[in-house]
């Protein structure tokens, strides 16, 4: 199996290429450095994955490196994913997660891969809808840039699926979180917290924590993602991946506190203002994924929790 990661430097993309190369695959890492890093790369790298620093956004480069490594696979994580840039910085927010996904989508084409998997937002995508948990069947109606982009995204892949026979699968991610997620620039709330209690601070809530959110472990994504990568012929172009229950933010934090052995007391929040293009509700419904992807039950939040602050602790 030959595979591309698009983004794979990422705490996400990292996690897949590591899961496709003990599958025995060889993997091609197409990352611009911007958000992941080599170090996340380590260990695949020693067992044979290649690294190209380039960006999505060179769509000649692109095509280029797709025909030279001839691909079976490829797995497009590599986005933009803050909602508060994509909000300060529409324009930028549009031109990695359109204008890259078309050139992502368009390379693997052109040299004839037999699937794509497109990573995509569950929360994002639908918006502000008074359907939680949210099917696939739900309109799709973002609030943020972000959301935005990523739902135009999707649409080219439905457009190259229909006009050019291309293979292209979505799933859409809810909330994800685990090792090699950064505090400081993933945009990650679980990795914030965890960071804040492992070193004595409390944590910032913006709003009044009543929002909630699907947190969903990232080794259940990689298992995801490639279930949808291998899978026979799909009946659906469009998956949500995440566990279906809805947590708060207060609930986390309690959660957090608990799995680092810390007083709650010592944990409680300092509130900020909200922020604008964040929802107040979003969990997905995924039994769609369950039932065709055959995805197994998801990691219970205790369990993911102490993977995470164990491997902040290595840092």
């Amino acid at each position: 199996m030959r595979a591309v990661v698009t983004g794979g430097a990422g705490f996400i993309g990292s996690t897949i290429v590591d899961a496709l190369v003990d599958h025995g695959a060889q993997v091609l890492v197409v990352d611009n450095l911007s958000r992941g890093t080599r170090g996340h790369l380590s260990e695949a790298q020693a067992r044979g994955a290649q690294l190209l620093e380039l960006d999505v956004r060179d769509g000649a480069a692109l095509q280029q490196a797709f025909r030279h490594f001839r691909p079976e696979l490829v797995f497009h994580l590599a986005a933009q994913i803050d909602v508060q840039v994509s909000m300060e910085q529409p324009a930028r927010d549009a031109a990695v997660n359109v204008l890259g996904s078309v050139n992502v989508f368009a390379a693997a084409h052109v040299v004839g891969v037999r699937r794509v998997v497109n990573i995509s937002t569950g929360g994002a995508i639908y918006g502000a809808t008074p359907v939680v948990p949210t099917s696939e069947d739900v309109p799709a109606d973002p609030v943020s840039a972000y959301g935005l982009s990523k739902l135009t995204a999707e649409r080219y892949a439905c457009w190259f699926r229909q006009m050019r026979g291309l293979n292209v699968v979505t799933l859409r991610y809810s909330n994800v979180y685990g090792p090699r997620q950064d505090p400081r620039g993933d945009a990650g709330v679980i990795a914030i917290f965890c960071e804040r209690v492992l070193t004595g601070r409390r944590p910032i809530i913006y709003g009044d924590g009543r929002q909630t959110r699907d947190f969903v472990f990232v080794n259940d994504i990689a298992a995801a993602t490639l279930a949808a990568a291998t899978a026979g012929e799909l009946p659906h172009g469009e998956y949500n991946v995440g566990t279906g229950t809805e947590v708060s933010v207060l609930q986390l934090a309690q959660a957090v506190a608990a799995a680092a052995g810390t007083d709650p007391a010592a944990f409680e929040p300092e509130f900020a203002p909200a922020r604008p293009g964040e929802l107040l509700r979003s969990c997905l419904d995924v039994t769609r994924a369950q039932r065709e992807l055959g995805l197994p039950p998801p990691t219970r939040l205790p369990e993911g929790l102490a993977h995470t602050l164990k491997a902040l602790r290595l840092r």
